[in-house]
C-alpha cells in the first residue's frame, strides 16, 4: 500500500478538508449546485461535472449555461494545473419554470500532471470538489477502507461501540468512498429509467351534468426511448413512447358502468428547440409521430384507428411570465377499422390547438375540429392552481367544456350538445 506524506502546510490541510466537506455532497452558487460523477479517477481520465439549476423564484427564469468551464486543480504539495471543461451536448439555454430544474453536464480529463488527493474548483464560482486522483490500485484514497476506530473529534478517544451501532456503522472499520458509490449503481440506474417518465397530455378527472352525470377523466406520460448519448447532434434523444387514455364514466346508473375508454399509445420525436431567437421570446419544435387508437371492444361497438400525425409547435414568450402555444395537429388515417371507416368525417384531418400558460397561474386550451358538412367539435379547459387559493392544495382547479363529436371513441359520429364539467388537474 502506498504511504502518504503528511501535510506539512496548514493552508493546504484547510484547503483539502474543505473540499472532502464539499466534495461528498456538491457545491451551490448562485442557484447552481455542482458535483463530480465519482470519488476517484486516474490521471488522464474522463470525469463529468454534473450541475442542477434550480429556480426558487416567483416567475420563469432563462438561464445559459457556459460551453466551457475554467477548472483549477490544486494539489496537496502546492501545484496547480487549470484546464478546460466542455458542456456535452444538449441546450445551452434553459427555460426553467418555477419550482423546476434543469441538468447539465460538463466533461473534463484529469490532468495528467495530478496524483493524488486533488481540490477541484471552478474559476468564478465560489465551489469547491474534491477527486482522488492517484488511480484505480487498491492504495487509492477512495477506495482503501478506513480500518480505525471512531473516535471523538475533540479528544481522539474512541467512541462507545454502542453509540457507533446506533448510528449504523461499524465500530471498528467503514467502507471506503468508492464502495458507496459501487452500492448505488442499481438506485442510479433505477433513477434514470424513473428520469425517463415525463408528463404528456394534460391528466385530469372531471364531473358534469347534461340528463346524465358523467365523469371524464384521462391519465398521459411519455417515456424517452434512448438515453443522451453525447455529441454535436442530439436528435436522437427525442424519441419517445407515449401513452394517454381518456375514459367517459357514468356515475348515475346503478352499476356506475363506463361508457367508453380510449386507449392511445403512440410512438413519436418531439422537440420544443428546433429553432429559437436571440432573445428566447420566440421558439419553434415538431411533434411528429404514428399513434394508434382503440375503445378495445370487439363485435359492433368495436372501434380502432391510426394515424401519422405532423404537429408544428410555435411557442411566443410575455415578457410578463406567460407562453402562448399553437400548435396544429395534422393526420392523415391508415387501417381504419371497418366499424368506423367514416372516421375523418366526423374529425377532420386537423386539430387546432391554442394554449396559454402562465407561469406559476392559470393555464388556458383551446381546441377545434372540422369535419365534413360542418361538424365542428370544440373543447376548452381551465385550469388554476390550487395552492393559489385558500386550499393550499397540490393540483388545479379544472373546468371543462365540450361540445361536438368525439367525446369518445364509440360515439365518434353522435353529437353532443354543450357539455360543463369541474374537477382535478394534475398536469394542465
Amino acid at each position: 500500500m502506498t504511504t502518504r506524506r503528511p501535510l506539512h502546510r496548514t493552508s493546504a490541510a484547510r484547503l483539502l478538508a474543505a473540499a472532502l466537506a464539499l466534495g461528498a455532497a456538491g457545491s451551490a452558487a448562485a442557484g447552481v449546485s455542482y458535483r463530480l460523477d465519482r470519488p476517484s479517477a486516474a490521471p488522464g481520465e474522463t470525469v463529468t461535472i454534473e450541475a442542477v439549476y434550480f429556480n426558487e423564484g416567483s416567475a420563469r427564469v432563462d438561464w445559459q449555461a457556459p460551453p466551457e468551464l475554467v477548472l483549477q486543480w490544486r494539489s496537496q504539495d502546492g501545484q496547480i494545473v487549470r484546464s478546460l471543461a466542455k458542456l456535452k451536448s444538449g441546450p445551452d439555454n434553459y427555460s426553467v419554470p418555477v419550482n423546476n430544474f434543469a441538468r447539465m453536464a460538463w466533461s473534463a480529463v484529469v490532468p495528467t500532471t495530478a496524483h493524488g488527493l486533488q481540490a477541484v474548483t471552478i474559476e468564478g464560482q465560489p465551489s469547491m470538489m474534491a477527486l482522488d486522483a492517484t488511480g484505480r490500485d487498491s492504495g487509492t484514497l477512495a477506495s482503501t477502507p478506513a480500518q480505525t476506530p471512531v473516535v471523538d473529534a475533540r479528544s481522539g478517544q474512541p467512541v462507545p461501540p454502542a453509540v457507533v451501532a446506533a448510528a449504523g456503522a461499524s465500530p471498528d472499520s467503514g467502507p471506503a468512498p468508492a464502495s458507496a458509490v459501487e452500492q448505488t449503481v442499481e438506485q442510479t440506474e433505477f433513477d434514470r429509467f424513473r428520469s425517463s417518465f415525463s408528463a404528456y397530455k394534460p391528466v385530469y378527472f372531471s364531473v358534469g351534468t347534461r340528463g346524465l352525470t358523467t365523469a371524464r377523466f384521462q391519465i398521459s406520460a411519455k417515456y424517452r426511448l434512448l438515453k443522451p448519448r453525447g455529441g454535436p447532434d442530439t436528435w436522437h434523444d427525442d424519441f419517445y413512447l407515449g401513452y394517454t387514455q381518456t375514459s367517459l364514466w357514468d356515475l348515475d346508473s346503478d352499476s356506475k358502468p363506463f361508457i367508453d375508454t380510449t386507449f392511445n399509445p403512440s410512438v413519436f420525436w418531439l422537440s420544443d428547440d428546433i429553432w429559437k431567437s436571440d432573445n428566447q421570446s420566440m421558439r419553434f419544435g415538431m411533434n411528429t409521430g404514428v399513434e394508434h387508437n382503440s375503445n378495445g371492444k370487439d363485435g359492433e361497438d368495436s372501434r380502432s384507428l391510426n394515424a401519422g400525425y405532423i404537429e408544428p409547435r410555435f411557442h411566443y414568450r410575455f415578457d410578463g411570465g406567460s407562453t402562448l402555444t399553437f400548435a396544429p395537429k395534422v393526420k392523415a388515417y391508415f387501417a381504419v377499422a371497418q366499424e368506423n371507416s367514416d372516421y375523418s368525417d366526423y374529425a377532420g384531418h386537423v386539430d387546432w390547438q391554442l394554449r396559454w400558460a402562465q407561469d406559476g397561474g392559470a393555464v388556458v386550451s383551446a381546441m377545434y375540429r372540422q369535419g365534413d358538412q360542418k361538424r365542428r367539435t370544440t373543447q376548452l379547459d381551465f385550469a388554476w392552481p390550487l395552492r393559489r387559493t385558500f386550499l393550499n392544495w397540490n393540483g388545479y382547479l379544472h373546468l371543462q367544456y365540450f361540445n361536438g363529436y368525439g367525446e369518445t371513441l364509440l360515439g365518434y359520429n353522435q353529437r353532443n350538445e354543450s357539455q360543463f364539467r369541474v374537477g382535478l388537474s394534475l398536469i394542465p
